[in-house]
């Protein structure tokens, strides 16, 4: 295994955060932990904040909305452009440090870092088209029109596997809607989040006139999270994470009133049709599949192969498996580095022993040696003869579940058969198949001849069912940002009612 950066990932992780602006003080001496996945060993220490330090933070914010949502949107929208700018500046330092905290690939780590710089070039173009709606009236001499104003606070918590590309999804759209942010990150993945923190007070130290705590950080476990789902001044809280953790939060936001916005389960599957061209279906299927070790909520999970081509496809996709390199993901070589901790294995092993006593074949799935006490598998492919309960629920691990199939209609039904309603795809080269496909997947996202993972920022992203009903970026999903006002304007000398209401006095 070649390693090419200081064995000593603490001390790399320590000069990547000064070189990104974060004070020593900030990841040393504090109470939390945080520790590498690629070596097990602890990187730094931070500093948890109290439910007292979230509700003061929530207060400031709610202080820079009163300001920030004066500011004329293209405006706003510089600010953003400046933070793009910031971003692309101090890709390599924040991609690597992406990888050291999540274990992702060194080029997944970078192309986290580009989907920020890619959504703030999105956000500033929107900035200049929030557009409302001219509405026909049936009242002589009047004007009906809709108005779209910012809403106020919004929370973001965000996962370990995306650690900065969640927050910039949110965050870039809602600062060009008026809206300051308040940022849980997960306890695992602290560091990155401090370092955007700073790249942001760069960038609006360079805008001039930014109100202060458009934008912060508040580290810690549930109760920070709790305290930021549960104050009435954040108006709404987009939730990245579990199906458990979403039941958690949903029902508290709608408590108050407050909005949701929640990305959860995904338990996504592929269907590779007699027709598809089968090497490019290898590939799409083993990026998807064996991507960020499994670990994206649009991995592929589930594939359905005809019949009629399903042996010889699995064949190739065993030996797939069998060469992929597994190892540091610094190394450039490197294809699929570590879980994210033992608990993660855990559950691995836990699934495949499930799916081993429903009948399932495994191939891969055992310990790979890597470097330290970071946890390293091989991924699995695991044969089924039905769809079990264990391959209905997500296990977040790199498991793929391969079932034959005889006709389209039952490969969709088998599709959609699953709590969960994030991403699909089919590999076809009839239109026909390919269409019935799109029309009949009841999930967020239907791709042709593409794998369910590697969404772009131009599309809206998120599912159905309990994957959560949530969309970030791409689209109309701005609107989730801003709150609808509709405005009638009489400008004649009578007052005609609507419905043709009579009320003369």
């Amino acid at each position: 295994m070649t390693v090419l950066f200081a064995p000593n990932i603490a001390d790399e992780a320590a000069a990547l955060l000064t070189r990104l602006g974060v004070a020593p003080g900030a990841f040393t001496g504090g109470g939390r932990e945080v520790r590498s996945p690629i070596t097990g060993e602890t990187i730094a220490k931070v500093h948890d904040a109290s439910t007292a330090d979230a509700a003061a933070a929530i207060e400031a914010a709610h202080a820079a909305f009163a300001a920030w949502r004066k500011v004329p949107a293209p405006r706003r929208g510089e600010l953003v452009r400046l933070l793009g700018e910031e971003l692309r500046a101090a890709k390599a330092d924040l991609g690597l440090l992406v990888t050291l905290e999540a274990g992702k690939t060194l080029s997944e780590g970078l192309g986290e870092v580009q989907e920020m710089i890619d959504i703030c070039d999105y956000a500033v173009g929107l900035s200049r088209q929030l557009f409302g709606l001219a509405i026909a009236t049936e009242r002589p001499d009047h004007r009906m029109m809709e108005t779209w104003h910012p809403l106020g606070v919004v929370g973001v918590i965000s996962a370990f596997n995306f650690p900065v590309a969640v927050w910039s999804w949110n965050s870039a759209l809602a600062l060009v809607c008026g809206d300051p942010v308040v940022w849980k990150p997960s306890e695992k993945t602290p560091l990155t989040a401090l370092a955007v923190q700073a790249i942001f007070e760069r960038a609006a130290a360079r805008f001039g006139d930014a109100p202060a705590h458009l934008s912060s950080v508040i580290i810690g476990g549930r109760e920070v999270g709790e305290a930021l789902v549960d104050h009435p001044k954040v108006a709404l809280v987009s939730a990245t994470g579990s199906t458990a953790m979403g039941r958690a939060v949903g029902p508290r936001l709608a408590a108050r009133f407050a909005r949701s916005l929640l990305e959860l389960g995904g338990n996504n599957a592929a269907v590779v049709a007699p027709s598809a061209d089968l090497d490019l279906t290898l590939r799409g299927v083993a990026f998807a599949a064996m991507g960020t070790a499994g670990q994206r909520c649009t991995t592929l999970r589930r594939l359905f192969v005809h019949e009629s081509i399903y042996e010889g496809f699995v064949a190739k996709l065993k030996a797939a498996y069998a060469s992929v390199r597994i190892g540091d993901p610094r190394d450039p070589d490197t294809l699929i580095g570590p879980l994210i901790d033992e608990g993660s294995a855990a559950a691995m092993r836990k699934a495949l022993d499930d799916a081993t006593a429903a009948g399932g074949k495994v191939t891969g799935g055992e310990t790979v040696k890597g470097p330290g006490q970071g946890v390293y598998v091989r991924p699995a492919i695991v044969e089924m003869t039905a769809q079990a309960d264990v391959v209905r629920r997500e296990t977040f691990a790199p498991i793929l579940y391969v079932m034959p199939y005889s006709d389209l209609d039952q490969a969709i039904a088998l599709n959609n058969d699953v709590p969960q309603g994030l991403s699909s795809s089919i590999f076809t080269l009839n239109a026909r198949e390919a269409e019935r496909f799109v029309a009949g997947s009841d999930c967020g996202i239907a791709n042709v001849n593409i794998g369910p993972s590697g969404a772009e920022i131009g599309g809206a992203f998120g599912g159905e069912k309990e994957t959560g009903g949530g969309r970030e970026a791409g689209s109309d999903s701005w609107k989730a940002y801003m709150r609808r006002a509709t405005n009638t304007v009489n400008y004649g000398e009578t007052l005609p009612l609507a419905q043709g209401v009579k009320f003369d006095i």
